[in-house]
């Protein structure tokens, strides 16, 4: 696509009336476009159609019309949700119309530097972190993109001496053509969505997208223990900040000294050297000519976990890339906190603490949250079933859960995957008259199982959309059901 000011008087669809689409919608009908939008829903379930009517912007709802696209549409703008299955896009790449996300247009209208995030997980603890590290080193962030905001909305706002702080899906980067981040970070890669991509391949192709654009004016920051961030590094054009939790980097990036252990998954705040000396892990930014600058000790940060650790890492490299000073990050780091629904501490009742994970929608994020924490766990888990045989979960159902309470299409999976690792409390919860209630006699049930001292996780491993309309619904739900106990 071009700029949005050169769509004056065509024809552009926007499909979709999330937050993204009709901030998109009133960018083009600003600049003089022939908007119209159109979302499956029926009119009455989209309550934003009256405000984009008022402004005179067609709004189609109920149904995707046959004749929505035609050869006169100029560009189609669609939500990063809708999948490329869906007739109107099917009908846009037949016609050779372009398909983009809000976040292409947000690109073009944005005069502040971006700093893009994406990866598997931890994509908004590490875009939220950024904004509050930048805001210590007085750099003025805006943070935006999937984290809530609509991208375009802050792209809008922004000012030259600005830094847009922007978290990114796979569905969002897959619609970008000319997107070009400042700083470019992919925190990590795990099978997930491949019910929308298809294929590891197409994940992984719609992630890397965030370095296409980017020159040697800009920074990549990537994720260097995982294999796929290895080989995406031999393709940049941009700068290399890599960052690791297992190998120190000499030759520039961001690390732990000395170094976790991978096959340790204790918390190791500390290492026994063989003169007896115990010392601390801590993060550390080595530069391109080897000046070593302390930043925290691991033991400090304010949030719990290795993964977190890592998200940490990433942030501090993301910072330095935009002109922070490594002296201005270990204060805010040691004050930021768990963002909600992403090992969360709830409560405790009855000496059982409780924490929202609800955020953990696939198999690698449960076994990050589960591992972060020390004692014995009562698991909730289970969800939309997306096609996984969930095996990944079978050493930590061996070694580092106590019960586990199964709920949604996934349970069965996920009690078979239980039986295999030969754990023997295992409660499937049948679905009742609705998801809320189901989820309070999980948390009931695992309030049963749980003893003074041990902890009630949910960590799903799934996607909520089987019982809920997402993942923060099931997370207040959780809560609440924990504060009536």
């Amino acid at each position: 696509m071009n700029h949005p000011s050169s769509y004056k008087g065509q024809h552009v669809v926007v499909l979709g009336l999330a937050k993204s689409g009709v901030t998109a919608a009133k960018v083009f009908h600003h600049f003089g476009a022939d908007v119209t939008v159109n979302d499956k829903k029926d009119r009455e379930l989209c309550p934003e159609a009256d405000e984009l009517t008022a402004l005179g912007i067609s709004v189609l709802c109920g149904s995707h019309p046959s004749d929505l696209v035609t050869e006169s549409t100029a560009l189609l703008i669609k939500n990063p949700g809708i999948p490329y299955t869906a007739e109107p896009v099917k009908r846009a790449l037949e016609l050779g119309v372009e398909v983009v996300t809000e976040v292409e247009t947000a690109y073009y209208l944005s005069s502040a530097p971006i700093i893009g995030i994406t990866g598997s997980n931890g994509k908004t603890t590490t875009t939220t972190m950024i904004g509050e590290l930048l805001v210590a080193a007085g750099l003025k962030p805006i943070v935006a993109g999937n984290i809530g905001r609509p991208l375009c909305e802050a792209a809008i706002e922004a000012e030259e001496d600005q830094w847009i702080v922007a978290e990114l899906s796979s569905f969002q980067l897959k619609g970008t053509k000319a997107f070009r981040p400042h700083i470019g970070l992919l925190l990590n890669i795990a099978e997930t969505h491949l019910d929308y991509h298809g294929d590891m391949d197409d994940y992984i192709a719609s992630k890397l997208k965030m370095f296409d654009n980017q020159t040697a004016e800009d920074t990549a920051v990537l994720n260097w223990d995982y294999a796929e961030c290895r080989k995406a590094a031999s393709k940049l054009k941009a700068r290399l900040l890599p960052f690791s939790l297992y190998e120190r980097l000499a030759t520039g990036g961001v690390y732990v000294d000395p170094p976790f252990d991978p096959n340790d998954h204790s918390a190791g705040y500390t290492v026994i050297e063989p003169s007896g000396q115990e010392i601390a892990r801590r993060i550390v930014y080595c530069d391109t000519e080897g000046q070593v600058s302390e930043i925290i000790s691991v033991s400090e940060l304010g949030i719990l976990g290795r993964h977190n650790t890592a998200n940490a890492l990433a942030a501090v490299a993301a910072c330095i890339a935009a002109g922070a000073l490594p002296e201005q990050l270990k204060q805010p780091l040691a004050d930021f906190r768990s963002v909600e629904h992403r090992l969360e501490y709830v409560s405790e009742v009855n000496g059982v603490r409780y924490y929202n994970d609800t955020k953990a929608t696939n198999p690698v994020a449960t076994t990050m949250s589960v591992r972060a924490l020390e004692g014995s766990i009562v698991l909730i888990a289970g969800g939309l079933d997306r096609g996984s045989d969930y095996m990944e979960l079978l050493p930590l159902l061996q070694n580092n859960v106590k019960g586990l309470v199964v709920i949604g299409q996934t349970r069965s999976k996920l009690a078979h995957v239980a039986e295999l690792a030969g754990l023997t409390t295992v409660i499937s919860v049948e679905p009742e008259e609705d998801a809320d209630r189901t989820l309070e006699t999980a948390v009931r049930e695992a309030a049963a199982l749980a003893e003074p001292g041990d902890i009630v996780l949910l960590s799903p491993a799934c996607a909520s959309w089987d019982m809920f309309a997402s993942y923060e619904q099931r997370g207040r739900i959780f809560k609440k059901s924990v504060h009536t106990l």
